[in-house]
């Protein structure tokens, strides 16, 4: 079993810089930089020609930043791709030298940034929408030779025609793609490490999987959150909506509908219906709510779900699809595993008391939730609020929020109900591509005669 390492998370955001004479001190010099050089040094002159052009070339073509996840270093899309090897020039360097570049990379990261030991190296990309049949999680190799279409968004990618899509492209195997349900990394190019066994995303994993995987961990807003790179997805530009969500019922709230008193909070509790590895399940529990009830698929984010909330210090209680939904019963965290379809009919159990009211319902699946909507309404059954997450071209944000706004409307006149619906706020998260945001309708429904 790999012990969890300690929960940091480390990023570089230097601009990238001009490459200077070779006086130019080395210790003023990138630690991506110094490893290029000393791989090179290692290198004799009858595999490569290194004069400066040559040198000023590679460097220019290698990453400028970073993220590290102690002991794993997470490279940008892209990184040490095609056009990098090209500049190298020989096919007997990359098949046989690439293990000491990535050994020199891991170590002057490390000395950088004073993380101790750093055993792993990764370079990340965008979580597919669709999936190959035959696609297994990640790829590994002691080489990347990525495309550049590596570094483009997932939007960009399935938007292209075959004709710009590079030699490897297979139009049809494209169409007979299914839907990455499971939201797996399989874009995920491991360079350096054992990040775990290869396994499809149906297996379903085992006991032993799950303890002889590779864990990292990181902490944001003074949460934990643990995940198995290869397996499960994570998400850093989340990092400003849990901090939202952690503010959501403070007194200095300007609208007067969310300023509640801590004892009314922990009275309630939320539901959220795409828990993943906790993004937000742990931002709802340390906001001072009772509990959080979560529904997930993949085995794996829940697993480490469960990992993160001991790492808290939080009660978890996983539930499977065939089990009874007892909330009676059970810790802080109570997490489905399986399908959210249902979720409404189990929450309607005679433990329901347990929870108090229902005050957060959580979409935060992307593209869009829109299918979970109308089942939010059914689970938040009082006041409240549904955060419905979608990915929204800047230009069409207020017309959106309308139409939400109006079909929410139209599902309380369907059944009678006599709440409201306004949705107060549209929070921007993060850019999806070019011209798209992440963006959260947060959507208030209330009673009537209740203050808005």
């Amino acid at each position: 079993m790999r012990s969890l390492p300690a929960a940091t998370s480390t990023e570089s955001t230097c601009a990238p810089t001009l490459i200077g004479a070779a006086s130019r001190a080395r210790q003023n010099a990138r630690p991506i930089e110094i490893a290029v050089r000393a791989w090179l040094e290692l290198l004799g002159p009858d595999l490569l020609s290194r004069n400066n052009s040559y040198v000023e070339n590679l460097l220019s073509k290698a990453p400028k930043r970073w993220v590290v996840y102690s002991p794993m270093v997470l490279l940008p899309p892209g990184s040490f791709g095609r056009q990098w090897w090209e500049a190298v020039g020989s096919e007997q360097v990359a098949s046989r030298h690439a293990v000491e570049l990535w050994t020199l990379l891991l170590e002057n990261i490390g000395k950088r940034g004073g993380q101790g030991p750093l055993t792993h190296l990764a370079v990340n990309a965008g979580i597919p929408l669709h999936k190959d049949p035959s696609q297994g999680l990640g790829s590994q190799g002691p080489l990347m030779l990525a495309n550049d279409d590596d570094s483009q968004s997932n939007a960009k990618r399935t938007s292209r025609k075959k004709s710009d899509q590079g030699p490897n492209f297979d139009g049809e195997r494209l169409v007979e793609s299914i839907e990455n349900v499971l939201r797996t990394p399989s874009g995920l190019i491991m360079l350096h490490g054992d990040f775990g066994s290869f396994l499809s995303p149906e297996t379903v994993p085992t006991e032993k999987d799950f303890e002889d995987a590779f864990w990292v961990s990181t902490k944001q807003n003074g949460i934990i959150q643990v995940w198995a790179p290869r397996y499960t997805m994570f998400s850093r530009g989340n990092v400003k909506e849990k901090a939202r969500l952690l503010d959501f019922h403070s007194s200095d709230q300007s609208l007067e509908s969310r300023r509640l008193a801590k004892e009314k909070v922990a009275n309630n509790s939320a539901v959220d219906l795409y828990a993943g590895i906790g993004y937000f399940v742990f931002s709802y529990l340390k906001m001072g709510l009772r509990r959080v009830i979560g529904w997930e698929l993949n085995p794996w984010s829940v697993e480490g779900l469960r990992r993160g909330a001991v790492a808290n210090g939080w009660s978890v209680k996983i539930v499977r699809s065939h089990e009874v939904l007892d909330l009676a019963e059970g810790g802080q965290i109570v997490v489905v595993l399986g399908d959210n379809r249902d979720a409404a009919r189990r929450l309607r159990g005679p433990c329901r008391y347990a929870l108090g009211g229902i005050i957060h319902v959580n979409c935060g699946l992307l593209p869009s939730s829109e299918d979970s909507w109308e089942m939010s309404l059914e689970i938040l059954d009082g006041d409240g609020w549904l955060h419905l997450h979608e990915n929204v071209g800047v230009k069409d944000v207020l017309a959106r929020r309308a139409a939400i706004e109006e079909l929410i409307l139209c599902w309380l006149m369907k059944t009678g109900d006599q709440r409201s619906a306004n949705v107060e706020h549209v929070e921007y998260v993060k850019t999806f591509a070019p011209g798209v945001w992440h963006c959260v309708f947060d959507v208030y429904i209330s009673r009537p005669g209740t203050p808005p």
